[in-house]
């Protein structure tokens, strides 16, 4: 058998339990325990990213007595908990602009890059933005025939007349022109029927 073979380089032999083996790693945090520090444990309220290293023993031992909130009033652990329904994002009340309010630069440009991160409403009036969506659309002005067009011609009228000028032109042309208005005379009753017949046909457009 050949001693100086490389075969016997690659040999690896397996330590004996009894052989100490060297702890890789940081050592355990806990005072006077020189286990290695193979798990985490929070460091607390205020230092959040931050851990201790503790054996299995010791980090049991602590996570049994940690509270993150400990030291806290009850009135700031309410506000705690109230912020936590929001995942303590900043809110605003719907429709109202803040951004006359005094508050700083830095809080406005946080909520609005929450709200709002592509800019688009920045400056705007948020109620008067509400009103102008709730405000009833303007009517449109009626299309009229030919019909209606020539029936307003007799009555003088243009077509931004509206329902009750037409029925006040109306009347007051009736007035003018009927015989009992004019001690009898029936010269105008050629003008009359046209005027009747005009306002029936509006009528009929449902324009009067």
């Amino acid at each position: 058998m050949d001693l100086n073979s490389p075969l016997f380089d690659r040999i690896r032999i397996k330590p004996t339990a009894d052989e100490p083996r060297e702890a890789k790693g940081p050592g355990c945090e806990h005072p006077g325990c020189a286990a290695p520090g193979e798990h985490r444990a929070p460091k607390g309220r205020n230092r959040e990213g931050q851990y201790w290293r503790f054996c299995l023993e010791h980090v049991r031992a602590y996570n049994a007595s940690y509270n993150y909130f400990d030291g806290m009033s009850d009135s700031a652990l309410a506000a705690y908990q109230k912020d936590a329904l929001t995942g303590h994002r900043p809110t605003r009340v719907m429709g109202v602009n803040t951004s006359g309010q005094g508050a700083d630069a830095a809080s406005q440009t946080r909520d609005w890059a929450y709200f709002d991160p592509l800019g688009i409403l920045r400056g705007q009036d948020f109620t008067q933005a509400r009103r102008r969506r709730a405000a009833p659309p303007e009517p449109r002005k009626p299309r009229y025939t030919g019909a209606a067009k020539r029936a307003l011609d007799v009555l003088g009228l243009d077509e931004n007349a509206d329902g009750p000028a037409i029925k006040a032109q109306y009347k007051a042309l009736v007035k003018q022109f009927h015989p009992d208005a004019n001690g009898g005379d029936r010269s105008f009753e050629e003008r009359l029927r046209d005027i009747i017949k005009a306002h029936d046909t509006l009528k009929s457009a449902g324009l009067c």
